[in-house]
C-alpha cells in the first residue's frame, strides 16, 4: 500500500527506529516549534495501551500539514500511515522538528 511503512517494508529498519525514537521524544498534546525554517504547531496523542500514536502537524501562517497515524504491531515492529502524504514526508518531518524550548523542557 502507498504510504505505508513497516520495518519489514521498503524504509530500512534504522531509520524507522531513528523515527521512532525521535516520535517518543515528542510530548503529548500542543507544542509549537520549527521545522525548515518555518514555525509549526503540533499535536500528539497516544492511546492508552501505547499502541497508536497520531501526530497532526500545522504549518502557521501557512497551508503545510504533516498527518500520521503509527501503529505498534503485536509481532515485532510497526506500521506508518500517513494521511494524504508520503512516508517519506511524515519522517523527515518528526525527524526535523524542533519543539520549542519552552515545551520541550517538559519531554518524556
Amino acid at each position: 500500500m502507498p504510504g505505508t511503512m513497516t520495518a519489514g517494508g521498503k524504509t530500512p529498519p534504522p531509520i524507522l527506529a531513528t523515527f521512532e525514537d525521535a516520535l517518543a521524544k515528542l510530548p503529548d498534546g500542543y507544542v509549537d516549534g520549527n521545522f525548515g525554517n518555518r514555525s509549526w504547531g503540533v499535536t500528539v496523542k497516544r492511546s492508552e495501551d501505547s499502541k497508536r500514536t497520531w501526530l497532526y502537524g500545522k504549518e502557521l501562517g501557512g497551508t503545510d500539514i504533516v498527518s500520521f497515524n503509527l501503529y505498534r504491531l503485536a509481532e515485532p515492529g510497526s506500521i506508518l500511515k500517513p494521511c494524504e502524504m508520503s512516508s517519506a514526508k511524515a519522517i523527515e518531518f518528526v525527524l526535523g522538528f524542533e519543539p520549542s524550548t519552552e515545551k520541550a523542557a517538559s519531554r518524556k
